[in-house]
Parts: C-alpha cells; sequence; structure tokens
C-alpha cells in the first residue's frame, strides 16, 4: 500500500501573493532492499559502507530504470515495484529468480519479464527517450582509458543504447556509433526527435556532444567558464558555472552562471574574500553555440517564524533539470529536505516550495524529473532505499 506523506511547509509565490497554496504530497512507491537481487540495489559494500555512489534514476511515462553502479545492472520496474526487465552482469549478479533469461526461453513463447546478459561494468547516468530507449553511461575498464593533453581529460566513459526490451543497440562515443571514449559525463538529456545530449566536464570547460535518434553526431558545443558573457553593468565580476541542462523539447542548452565579486577590508583596503553578487541562465541554441536570451535566478530565500519570505546570507540555487515549455527547476537543501524553485520565463511566474526528506534519508539521494515535470528519487537509510515522487505536475499546473 503506498503510503501518502503530506509535506510539512506551504508554498508561497515571490513577487506575488503571499496567500499560501496548496501543500504538495510525497508519495512513496516502493522500497529496495540492499542486495545484487533483481528487486535490490547493491548501494553498499560488504562492510556495511556507500559504495561508488553510481546508482541512478529515470522515470519515463509511470516506468522506473535504475542504473545500479555497484550491482553492475539495470532494471525497469513498474509502479509497483515488480522487476520488469533486467540487463545485468552474469559475473559479476546471481541468476535472476522471477525474470527468464533468454536460454530459458522455448521457441515463439511470449513471456511477460525477462532478463537480458551484457557486460556492464559500472553503469552511472541514465535517460529513457520517447521510444523508451534507454541510454546509461558505463565506465571503461582500466585498460582502455586514454589521455587527452589537450585538455587534460581522462577519457574512460562510453554511453550504451539498449532498445525497449533492453536488447544492446550499440554505443556511443564522442564521434557517434563506436567512437572514442567521452570524459567525465555530467548529465544525460533526451531531447526533442528522441536527440541525445551527453554534458561533459572537462579541466578547461564543459563539452555537449549532441546526437540524433541513430546515433549520429549532430553537434559538439564547446564552453568555457573564462569566455562566459558577463552582463552588462556588473563591473568586475567572476564566473562559476554550476550545470548545463538540455531541453527536452528543443535544441537548447541552459547553462547555470554564478557571478562572484570581490570584498575588501575597508581599513587595509586588501581584499578579504568574495561574495555573491548574482545569478543568470544563459539560453544557447546548440546548432551554432550562440546565445539567445538570459534568465535571472533570484536568491535563496528562507521562510521566517510569521510565514512570509526573508533574504538572508546571499545563497545560490543549484540548477536541477529543464521540463517541457522552458520550465525551469532548481533546488537548494534545507533542514529534512530541499527548497525547489520553478521559473517560468514567459510568463514570469516563480513558484517556491519544500520537498520532504527526512534526515534519516539522506544516506544517498538520486532525483529524476521527468519531461512533464514529475520528481521521483531514490533516498538511500541504514537498512534500506526507499523510491518516492513528488507530482510537481500539478503543483505547476494549479497556476
Amino acid at each position: 500500500m503506498k503510503l501518502i506523506f503530506v509535506l510539512l511547509s506551504m508554498f508561497a509565490l515571490f513577487g506575488c501573493s503571499r496567500d499560501p497554496i496548496p501543500a504538495v504530497v510525497r508519495e512513496e512507491l516502493f522500497t529496495f532492499q540492499v542486495g545484487r537481487l533483481e528487486d535490490q540495489i547493491a548501494i553498499y559494500n560488504l562492510e556495511g559502507d556507500l559504495g561508488i555512489r553510481r546508482t541512478n534514476l529515470a522515470m519515463r511515462d509511470g516506468l522506473f530504470y535504475i542504473s545500479d553502479g555497484a550491482g553492475a545492472k539495470i532494471v525497469r520496474y513498474n509502479s509497483y515495484g515488480n522487476p520488469l526487465f533486467m540487463i545485468y552482469n552474469e559475473e559479476t549478479n546471481p541468476l535472476p529468480m522471477t525474470l527468464q533469461t533468454l536460454d530459458e526461453m522455448p521457441d515463439g513463447e511470449v513471456i511477460a519479464r525477462w532478463a537480458f546478459t551484457y557486460p556492464l561494468q559500472n553503469p552511472g547516468k541514465i535517460v529513457v527517450d520517447s521510444r523508451k530507449h534507454i541510454y546509461v553511461e558505463d565506465r571503461l575498464p582500466d585498460e582502455r582509458h586514454s589521455f587527452d593533453p589537450e585538455s587534460g581529460a581522462l577519457l574512460n566513459n562510453v554511453v550504451l543504447h539498449f532498445d525497449a526490451d533492453g536488447a544492446f543497440v550499440e554505443y556511443l562515443g564522442r564521434e557517434g556509433i563506436g567512437g572514442s571514449p567521452f570524459p567525465k559525463i555530467e548529465g544525460l538529456y533526451s531531447s526533442v526527435r528522441d536527440e541525445l545530449a551527453v554534458v561533459c566536464r572537462l579541466p578547461t570547460g564543459w563539452n555537449v556532444y549532441w546526437f540524433d535518434a541513430d546515433g549520429m553526431s549532430l553537434y559538439l558545443v564547446e564552453i568555457r567558464e573564462d569566455t562566459l558573457p558577463i552582463p552588462p553593468g556588473k563591473g568586475k565580476v567572476f564566473v562559476s558555472l554550476d550545470g548545463i541542462a538540455a531541453a527536452p523539447d528543443a535544441r537548447k542548452l541552459y547553462i547555470k552562471a554564478d557571478y562572484y565579486r570581490d570584498t575588501y577590508d575597508a581599513s587595509t583596503n586588501t581584499r578579504s574574500g568574495n561574495e555573491p553578487e548574482s545569478s543568470l541562465i544563459w539560453v544557447m541554441q546548440a546548432e551554432d553555440g550562440s546565445y539567445q536570451k538570459t534568465i535571472e535566478v533570484p536568491f535563496f530565500e528562507s521562510p521566517s517564524s510569521e510565514g512570509s519570505l526573508k533574504t538572508g546570507n546571499k545563497m545560490f540555487y543549484s540548477l536541477l533539470g529543464i521540463i517541457k515549455n522552458e520550465r525551469i527547476f532548481l533546488q537548494f537543501p534545507v533542514e529534512n529536505g530541499y527548497s525547489i524553485l520553478i521559473l517560468t520565463p514567459e510568463t514570469r511566474e516563480q513558484q517556491q516550495g519544500f520537498i520532504q526528506v527526512r534526515n534519516d534519508e539522506l544516506q544517498f539521494n538520486a532525483f529524476s524529473l521527468s519531461p512533464e515535470g514529475i520528481l521521483s528519487a531514490l533516498l538511500a537509510g541504514a537498512w534500506d532505499i526507499k523510491l518516492v515522487w513528488w507530482r510537481t505536475d500539478k503543483f505547476i499546473e494549479s497556476f
């Protein structure tokens, strides 16, 4: 039975009415035990410590896809927690107990739940497109790592492509199908026409590799922090790139840049540190790397004891993701959860709220934001892992 928790905090509009709006409901969908079976997640090692923390989550059309890095497997679940199919490394996983493997399938028989073997090493970031094709980051064996002297990046990742049934299609590298390894992958995004954007981090900046639905390379976008635009009138500031996300319905990148200004000791006129100055999201066209517009991001504001909003120390939100119709999700960690800010640039609406994550669920968190705006999460405690979601899509519709 699903347990439903009403969030402890009410939402308020920035810059508009202070009237409270309906609370958001957190739903606990199902729970995993720790382990290597198809209905378990190997997030802890044998000594009980957290592993490499490459467990990731994607949700599409009510189905949940979990890449278990420590367990070297990928599993698709329905909303009741039943595994539907699994892709697993047979050298590091036991034979599935509830899923049939290919060698168990009689010719012509139709089965409901199945498993494929594939030599996964350490799967990480995962995304699912509208065809329900799966793209997942995987780490190459040590002997296949290489080094790029020009960028100073270690090249050790590929993106594996599986079809809607879990069968392997191909692997993608920087040039497309069968290409050379990627540097550190920060995110995978399914975009318009089931195109794939692979966001990578290098010592010299960020690269975004953009592919069509057939795995052919379309664009390479190179972004360097020292060349990010400085907004007019800001004077002498320096910039830190917080994150990059791709739109699910357009060939656009959303680049969140945080700007800082040096501070000086008045008595000695010497530099004493720096302070946040402003935060902007630059919208870039992927086809040619041109900047289209900017979106200002307010500082985090905390609720006072009277229920109103107040600004204390200037603190930056972090970019969580982009959903359809250019709605931008940002988050900031607070006591017992996260403060969420949703920006809608077209109407200039700003919606703030709180999602509950209890202190005993903070061993490890992995979030997934669907193109429609449903926020899902894996929340790890000491003994189990919960899969929950918040219907933030309904929250948006209420406005």
